[in-house]
């Protein structure tokens, strides 16, 4: 039986209820094994004083500074006074400012020459940078002060903090704490820790809190990143290991058959990618455990073939596929291509019928009740070899023939619950691929997905042009703009159709993203689908069929303008991001996104993913009123400079905190992750999982390694386990 880890006892029975609750509230921290992986933001050295000049603005802050002057000032005629010092480090100055009662300690303290830590938020009064009332320690001479040695020993470490618990609070909270890191349960075992040189864990927590020397700090870096990439690693490899062992149909295409059929029909040849990622595919389904596959790509790689060629497979050995997409827009989409794709083929009565068609249904949750229907009846009759459908396909009243595998397009927008609801509608577990139109770094991809196996489709189709990308500064050049709206004119002129894509909907409702600085900066709401549209109809693009196409029109209205965009009876389509993944109109060559700042990188790419898909180049406008030398500016010109979507991820990744793009729904895994990042500990993460397959391959229980199952269990707590379970 695991034993109960030592370090979970609650903080508040060793730093009393007050500081606990201000550590739980703010840091998420709630045990002593918590406060013990709170690592160090940086280190100090005694005698290096913090450079002032890079103080930010409105943030909690901790400096090293000397005291270069100290006045007491009288105002209200005498009644009031304050204490103002001024603090200097050689790069800025910054002053302190104490009121009334509060400064007679201060004032004895902290005297000209001498120096002190000091804490508090960073704002500007008079054009100086201050701290108001900021709590500080006196740093003594070096001279073996004995408040220096008791607080930080040769290496200060500097905490991420909080109002009310700053920096050196959380040192002497860990003071409190230290002793027990000798009861840490170390999970490495001891012979990956003993070959790899490894200090033990307790020795590494001691080393990161209280280091003698910078090689002390690296040191506990490594063995702590090795951890967290470690553990994780093996709980993904026990979730690979697990789905081998479970039984499924072995779905196997038969010759001459539905898939044979198809592609004697294809107007083209598959590309060398989609050749190899579908015979990767055929090799799972053609075992008798499920297929765990994620299939990930550029923008327009030929993902929605790929998977149609694996759903016809297992429509040829009487099976049934059900793709999941995430809003009806994309549904009813990808049901228009894949009917349009298999023409005939898609008309069929029985399954596997001499005539090698099946039926193609949509359910979603919009639809009447007589079609709903109908629907439910060929899905459980087995007369629909295919279903494409939203969340509807979840409900109780969905019963299959015979399920053999589920598609899940856009695997971030779905909750655990609902692809397991899927996945349990089969006799057996059917198989499952994966979808995301997202590429992903190498090393996200193994953090993240780390339980699928991994397909990557990075060839665009033959005769497929360059998206040509420009950033068009609105606000700096104004008639960039009005040649975009020409630019617009000219496409449509030309026979061809353009999407101009807003961040809002408008017509009075609230912005639904947060704001931003940027967004204060500009002192004005995003611009909207509604009020674009109009002013464009009646401005540079008048005389030109524009329609509008967001989230609050009814399903009906939504796919109308769809299939009249797509039949080319629309000239512009003024969108949300409502087209942002999956829509195929391959007559749209150019997109003009407003306030293109406003979006991530990565929704950026899969926007303009949405033109140059035919055989006519495709133009993507940014349009932005941020200044030059801004943040987003940076942001718009990597994406206008690249097409490259693995690239831009990376470059998204770096930008951003790394629990962002994990992903809400990896919470658990993110606050796991406090020492390893994922892009620049790629290394550790690939060598981790090698070993993690080792040693599942070797151990599947983990019982001869109890250390390892512990730290297991702490990490896969209820929430963190359905984070796994995507399987």
């Amino acid at each position: 039986m695991d034993r109960v880890p030592a370090l979970d006892e609650p903080l508040k029975n060793t730093l009393g209820a007050a500081t606990a609750k201000v550590m739980a509230e703010h840091l998420d921290l709630h045990t002593v094994g918590d406060l013990l992986h709170h690592y160090p933001r940086r280190y100090e050295e005694r005698g290096q004083l913090t450079r002032l000049a890079d103080l930010p603005l409105d943030e909690d802050v901790t400096v090293v500074a000397q005291v270069a002057d100290s006045r007491v000032l009288k105002f209200n005629h005498g009644r009031g006074q304050r204490l103002e010092i001024t603090l200097t480090d050689g790069s800025g100055r910054l002053q302190l400012v104490f009121f009334g009662r509060g400064i007679h300690k201060p004032h004895k303290d902290l005297l000209p020459g001498s120096r002190g830590m000091f804490a508090g938020k960073v704002s500007v009064f008079n054009h100086k940078l201050q701290l108001a009332h900021p709590t500080y320690v006196p740093l003594g001479a070096d001279s073996g002060d004995d408040a220096v040695d008791a607080f930080a020993g040769k290496l200060i470490p500097i905490y991420p903090a909080c109002k009310g618990l700053e920096s050196w609070k959380i040192t002497k909270a860990l003071d409190a704490v230290l002793p027990r890191a000798v009861e840490a349960v170390d999970p490495l075992p001891p012979a990956l820790r003993e070959g790899r040189g490894f200090a033990s864990l307790p020795e590494a927590l001691l080393k990161i809190h209280r280091p003698d020397t910078r090689a002390d700090i690296e040191d506990a870096r490594q063995r702590l990143k090795w951890d967290e990439a470690f553990v994780l690693q093996v709980a993904l490899a026990r979730r690979r290991y697990d789905d081998t062992q479970l039984p499924a149909v072995a779905r196997r295409p038969r010759p001459d058959g539905l898939l044979d059929t198809f592609d004697a029909k294809l107007p083209f040849t598959l590309t060398e990618g989609q050749q190899k990622v579908s015979k990767e595919i055929f090799d799972d389904l053609a075992t008798e455990h499920p297929m765990h596959r994620l299939l990930q790509g550029e923008v327009g790689s030929g993902k929605t073939m790929v998977a149609l060629r694996a759903m016809l497979a297992v429509v040829d050995s009487g099976g049934q596929a059900a793709m999941l997409a995430p809003t009806e827009v994309l549904a009813q989409q990808h049901h228009r291509s894949i009917t349009e794709m298999m023409g005939e083929l898609a008309e069929g009565g029985m399954l596997g019928g001499a005539e090698h068609a099946t039926k193609v249904v949509l359910l979603t949750g919009s639809m009447g009740a007589a079609a709903r229907r109908h629907a439910l009846l060929d899905l459980v009759t087995g007369e629909a070899g295919i279903v494409i459908g939203t969340h509807a396909l979840i409900e109780d009243k969905v019963q299959f023939h015979d399920l053999g595998l589920v598609v899940v397009d856009e695997q971030h927008r779905f909750g655990v619950e609902q692809r397991d609801a899927l996945r349990s509608k089969g006799k057996q577990p059917p198989h499952l691929l994966v979808m995301t139109a997202t590429p992903i770094p190498r090393t996200v991809a193994m953090t993240v997905f780390g339980d699928l196996e991994i397909s990557v489709l990075d060839q665009l189709p033959a005769g497929r042009l360059p998206i040509a990308s420009h950033v068009v500064p609105a606000q700096d050049k104004p008639h960039f703009l009005a040649r975009a709206w020409e630019r617009v004119r000219e496409e449509v002129e030309n026979g061809h159709q353009a999407y101009v894509v807003c961040p809002r909907i408008g017509d009075g409702e609230d912005d639904p993203k947060k704001k931003t600085a940027e967004d204060e900066a500009e002192k004005r709401p995003p611009l909207a689908v509604i009020e674009i549209a109009e002013k464009l109809a009646r401005g540079p693009l008048s005389g030109l069929r524009v329609e509008v196409l967001h989230g609050r029109m009814q399903p009906d209205d939504k796919d109308d303008v769809m299939r009249r965009f797509t039949a080319g009876d629309v000239d512009v389509l003024v969108a949300t991001t409502v087209i942002e993944v999956g829509v195929n109109v391959p007559n749209a060559t150019a997109m003009v996104i407003m306030d293109a700042d406003r979006f991530g990188v990565s929704q950026l790419h899969q926007l303009r993913g949405r033109v140059g898909r035919g055989s006519a180049p495709g133009l993507c406008l940014l349009v932005t009123e941020m200044p030059e030398a801004s943040p987003a500016r940076a942001r718009l010109g990597a994406v206008a400079a690249t097409l490259d979507g693995f690239e831009l991820s990376r470059i998204d990744l770096e930008q951003r905190r790394e629990g962002d793009v994990l992903g809400q729904a990896q919470s658990g895994v993110r606050s796991s992750l406090r020492m390893l990042t994922v892009i620049e500990d790629e290394e550790i993460i690939a060598a981790a999982r090698e070993e993690a397959v080792v040693i599942v391959a070797e151990d599947p229980d983990l019982e001869r390694l109890p250390e390892l199952r512990t730290a297991l269990d702490a990490l896969l707590d209820t929430e963190r386990e359905q984070y796994l379970d995507k399987g």
